[in-house]
């Protein structure tokens, strides 16, 4: 770990490795605060997820969706599970960390709450793509659809993932 990384170091402590404190902290306390921005981080995500969501609910009852083709409503049902899907995996944190209260294990709750929010953004991008295709495949031939909805898929992933892994890359070098 690299110092000001603030995620809760997994490994046990050894006597020949003895825990470093970069903030005066406990691994408690660090564990603590972990989980307060991770709870920050997830009530913006959930929000933007319920919100698309909710959108897609409504989507079948409008007077166009008669006229989208077998295409497109796959692509809907797809978008309409990713959505939901996002939703759970968002939620489930909270789940988690009601289950093991009291029991001691926060930071191992702060690691899995991470592994769900990382899984929830995963089929946020997905669903994303999804939405993107179905509108552009009604605007727009389908072959263009598929390209600015894959665009936009590279694109997504690659703005979320390759900061966090160049810098991850150049601090274990």
């Amino acid at each position: 770990m690299e110092q000001g990384d603030d995620r809760v170091d997994p490994r046990p402590a050894r006597v020949d490795r003895p825990v470093v404190q970069r903030r005066g902290e406990t691994p408690l306390q660090r564990a603590d605060r972990n989980w307060n921005e991770l709870l920050s981080e997830l009530r913006v995500t959930q929000t933007g997820v319920a919100i698309l969501f909710s959108l897609l609910l409504t989507i079948p009852f409008s007077a166009r969706f008669d006229d989208v083709d077998a295409f497109q409503r796959g692509t809907y049902l797809v978008a309409l599970l990713l959505a939901a899907g996002s939703s759970v995996v968002h939620v489930a944190p909270v789940a988690y960390h009601r289950l093991l209260f009291a029991q001691r294990q926060k930071p191992a709750v702060v690691r899995a709450a991470n592994r769900f929010a990382l899984a929830g953004l995963a089929l946020l991008c997905l669903a994303l793509i999804a939405v993107l295709l179905l509108v552009a495949d009604v605007l727009l031939p389908r072959s263009y659809a598929v390209g600015i909805a894959g665009v936009f898929g590279v694109g997504t992933a690659t703005l979320w993932t390759l900061p966090a892994w160049l810098k991850r890359r150049r601090s274990r070098l």
